[in-house]
């Protein structure tokens, strides 16, 4: 992965194509770039944002920030009482015991 202004990208390769195609990834905003050489794709994915900056400006309107890092999460009062009870019997408060259970568990998937 790459970042460029905060934005980060993934890259594929398809053999059949001989092409890079990338996309990134921490925005809802579709944005897409492609290369032939590693130099090529680098040079396409700031670019591209540059480009997508260009034209939110253009537009009138924010380009898409990447994720901020927060959400808005909807449980049953049951489990958010037990998530809350849980924390406080650990000491530490509610946003830190479900950032570490979702680390947890991303650890073990990926």
């Amino acid at each position: 992965m790459m970042e460029y202004k905060g934005y980060i990208r993934i890259v594929e390769y398809d053999s059949e194509a001989k092409l890079f195609h990338g996309d990134v990834v921490n925005t809802r905003d579709v944005i897409t770039f492609q290369g032939t050489t590693v130099e090529e794709i680098e040079r396409a994915f700031s670019e591209s944002i540059e480009d997508y900056i260009s034209w939110c400006k253009e537009e009138g309107i924010e380009p898409e920030k990447p994720y901020s890092g927060k959400f808005n999460l909807r449980l049953s009062p049951e489990l958010h009482r037990e998530i809350a009870i849980t924390a406080k019997k650990m000491n530490v408060s509610i946003n830190n015991f479900v950032e570490k259970a979702i680390k947890d568990k991303l650890a073990t998937v990926n």
